[in-house]
């Protein structure tokens, strides 16, 4: 990349190489979007991104706090760097012009030292039904607000007839009565998922997915003794990725199968015996003071929204 420099007030760069992994990596991989396993309540993971060039280990920490609807809680954390990101998505899906429209719920915090960062989320659009290719598309806008300025990210898909997948311009101008003004906007342009550049206020690329190495997170056990438990993700479908991977479709189902009904039966126990399902690392909290105080500076919708508290009890594993 040119030797340009990132102001401190705008959003890591990283960014965009999550948007790839999250959104277009299995669709490179296999042709076409995929149906993903549906999370079960209480599944859980923990893994890290080990230190390298003095950057700090980066833990991850998920869990899945609501089934109905699915709700995902997460906290990422780099102590040695003071950073920390907590949050939680949903979905809700309508049809429209032949494609499937996600509208994403929920939110994260992002604390640099004492800095806090609103982080609002786009909605999807997944395309290609009528071809039998389905693929995953952004669209609308999202917000990153914080540090005295908002990062305002505009997504654009291809049209019918003209333009290119996974297009975005982010535009960062500081927040009324913050003390800037209008000459320090800045601008990035590009597709999210291989390459951007500056083209107002810098010069030079912003970034390049393409040829950032990948980093697949080392997965680590909750249990006090280093081992995964019955609920963490890869031993909880160990059989059914097994039958998937070995072509034993017979075994992959069944095992889904039995996961499944399994979960049916402990909600109806629950109701039965009127007590809910206990979270291990979250409480859910009505409303949100910080999304509210730097959602207030942007006028976002809606004004109040509820979030996950995370309670700071990281495994063993994951503590030091």
């Amino acid at each position: 990349m040119p030797k340009t420099t990132r102001p401190a007030h705008w959003p890591s760069s990283s960014g965009s190489f999550t948007l790839k992994d999250q959104y277009t990596s299995r669709n490179d991989s296999m042709g076409s979007e995929k149906k993903p396993l549906n999370p079960v309540l209480g599944e859980l993971f923990y893994g890290y991104w080990p230190d390298s060039n003095g950057r700090g280990r980066t833990t991850l920490l998920v869990e899945q706090v609501s089934h109905h609807p699915p709700i995902t809680a997460y906290v990422i954390e780099n102590k040695s760097k003071g950073l920390k990101l907590v949050g939680h998505n949903a979905q809700k899906t309508s049809f429209s012009s032949g494609s499937i429209i996600v509208r994403q719920i929920g939110h994260a915090i992002l604390t640099v030292d004492s800095t806090e960062y609103l982080i609002t989320l786009p909605k999807l659009r997944i395309d290609g039904l009528w071809y039998g290719s389905p693929y995953i598309e952004l669209s609308d806008t999202s917000y990153i607000i914080g540090g005295g300025y908002l990062s305002t990210i505009e997504y654009k898909g291809k049209g019918y007839f003209s333009g290119k997948s996974h297009q975005f311009k982010a535009t960062v101008t500081p927040l009324p009565g913050m003390g800037g003004s209008a000459t320090k906007e800045q601008t990035i342009e590009g597709l999210w998922h291989e390459k951007s550049k500056h083209t107002k206020g810098g010069s030079g690329d912003f970034h390049d997915v393409v040829t950032k190495h990948k980093e697949i997170v080392q997965v680590v056990g909750g249990e006090k003794d280093g081992e995964q438990g019955e609920y963490e993700t890869r031993k909880l479908w160990n059989l059914v990725a097994k039958g998937i991977k070995e072509g034993d479709y017979e075994l992959a189902s069944r095992e889904k199968s039995r996961i499944e009904n399994e979960q049916r039966q402990m909600r109806k126990d629950e109701a039965a015996e009127e007590r809910k399902w206990e979270l291990k690392h979250f409480k859910r909290q009505e409303s949100d003071p910080i999304y509210e105080k730097l959602g207030r500076l942007a006028k976002i919708t809606p004004p109040e929204e509820d979030y996950y508290e995370f309670l700071g009890n990281w495994p063993q594993s994951l503590a030091n």
